[in-house]
């Protein structure tokens, strides 16, 4: 008989060691990847023709 038979119980599940800041970071990433852009504001934009030229 091994000792986990033993104790009856199963041994908790060990996870890889993936440190925090990295899941959150792949996470981020992620969700800015599937996030579709923004549309741009209507008000905030002008015309073409009221444009100015460059110096």
């Amino acid at each position: 008989m091994s000792a986990t038979e033993s104790k009856g119980r199963p041994l908790p599940f060990a996870v890889a060691g993936v440190p925090m800041r990295d899941l959150l970071a792949a996470c981020e990433a992620a969700a800015l990847i599937s996030t579709p852009p923004r549309a741009p504001e209507p008000g905030f934009s002008e015309p073409a023709g009221e444009r100015r030229e460059a110096a």
